[in-house]
């Protein structure tokens, strides 16, 4: 039986104007996004090392939805000049038990990355580093490792459902404000402790 008391919840890092399409639509793989229209916050060069990186005994990475165990990450921290327009939506740990999710111990665009099933992957993972506030270390090389397994990834084939979204945090009033004006329902927090 595998053991998820320890995780709190999942997040998926967005621009809010996604938020509507997802909440019909799931949260999709990088290749399934392709036939929707979407305003995208992922880095293009990490993106373009994921393109061709397949996961041993899976799918290559960008035909999975990919979900971080803490956004509070170097990903989040690079975006820091768009809270108003980010939205962190919260997912349900327990689809960690759906079957062929894959965990990875770090980035999953790292050289250094290893992929497991849940299974047996959620006891490799160093959650004392993910969870860290930060990651900040005198020695260069400790504070890439540190950055690197913060943003260790959770990688469901295809499609997150709607059904598994619980909520999402928001920087502040005004975000919170136009998504409700949106006509969003969802439990919208705002956490500006998430964000940097």
């Amino acid at each position: 039986m595998v053991n998820i008391n320890h995780i709190k919840e999942l997040h998926y890092i967005t621009h809010i104007e996604n938020i509507p399409s997802i909440l019909e639509n799931g949260i999709l793989s990088h290749n399934l996004t392709k036939i929707i229209h979407h305003n995208s916050v992922a880095s293009q060069i990490i993106q373009q090392r994921r393109e061709n990186k397949k996961i041993p005994s899976g799918m290559r990475l960008h035909d999975y939805a990919n979900l971080y165990f803490d956004a509070h990450n170097k990903m989040l921290s690079k975006l820091r000049d768009r809270n108003e327009e980010i939205g962190i939506l919260q997912i349900d740990k327990r689809i960690l038990l759906i079957e062929n999710v894959i965990v990875s111990d770090r980035n999953a665009s790292s050289d250094y990355v290893a992929f497991y099933p849940v299974d047996t992957g959620l006891g490799q993972l160093d959650f004392n580093k993910i969870y860290d506030r930060f990651w900040l270390h005198d020695d260069p090389m400790q504070q890439w490792i540190h950055g690197s397994i913060k943003c260790a990834e959770v990688l469901v084939p295809e499609r997150i459902e709607p059904k598994h979204i619980l909520g999402v945090y928001v920087y502040s009033e005004a975000v919170r404000d136009r998504l409700e004006n949106q006509g969003i329902r969802l439990q919208i927090t705002i956490n500006n402790s998430m964000f940097f």
